[in-house]
């Protein structure tokens, strides 16, 4: 099975975000994962609209976006309209998480829940009927460079457990290191969003921090 892997753009060095993006995808990068914070359903701000915006324009790759903001069913049709292919929404963030679904649903793009270390499996399991995609958090939402929450695994393995007869995949956010992308890749995990852990601020090319994590899903 191929393993997807995505660029979380808020690690990104925005001194060059053109050329970012273009050695990204020169390294094999196979989407641009937006992170979308308010400041109210996390206690942070991060990205904005003209952000992803800048990097719909210049790429043709796909780009998802990760909504952790408060109602995000007011504010979708800003992100439809810029041209997103994946939109994540915490069910925790909506009063009718099923409607929000439904609405991205009708706009043709593809529907997505995200899953904090703190929701359960059992939570939002009839949201699967509508979800496409589940993006397992196995951090708190809010910021990079945070600590893997062991626990996480067996909710995963949950979801995992699930896929065919929801007709969903299955992603992984937050702490994405060598160890798990080894263990969870050959379980059926679809595909890892990427940030400090194993891609920025290396120094080093990104095809070459590509080519080792692509060598972790195969062994």
């Amino acid at each position: 099975m191929y393993t997807e892997l995505s660029a979380s753009m808020m690690c990104a060095n925005y001194a060059n975000l053109e050329q970012e993006i273009r050695s990204l995808e020169q390294g094999g990068i196979d989407s641009f994962h937006i992170d979308i914070m308010d400041g109210q359903f996390v206690p942070n701000f991060c990205m904005g609209i003209q952000d992803l915006k800048c990097i719909r324009r210049l790429t043709d790759k796909p780009v998802e976006v990760h909504l952790m903001i408060k109602r995000p069913l007011s504010y979708l049709k800003v992100f439809i309209d810029a041209g997103v292919d994946v939109i994540y929404v915490h069910p925790e963030a909506d009063y009718h998480p099923a409607t929000t679904l439904q609405t991205i649903i009708s706009a043709g793009v593809t529907p997505g829940i995200a899953v904090n270390p703190g929701t359960s499996f059992e939570t939002v399991n009839e949201l699967l009927y509508l979800a496409k995609r589940v993006l397992v958090m196995s951090v708190n939402p809010g910021n990079a460079g945070q600590v893997f929450l062991p626990y996480i695994g067996q909710k995963l393995d949950k979801f995992l457990a699930a896929r065919e007869s929801r007709d969903i995949e299955i992603y992984w956010d937050g702490a994405c290191s060598a160890d798990k992308i080894k263990t969870y890749a050959p379980k059926g995990v679809k595909g890892f969003v990427l940030g400090t852990t194993v891609l920025f601020g290396k120094n080093r090319p990104y095809e070459e921090l590509l080519d080792e994590v692509r060598s972790y899903c195969f062994d």
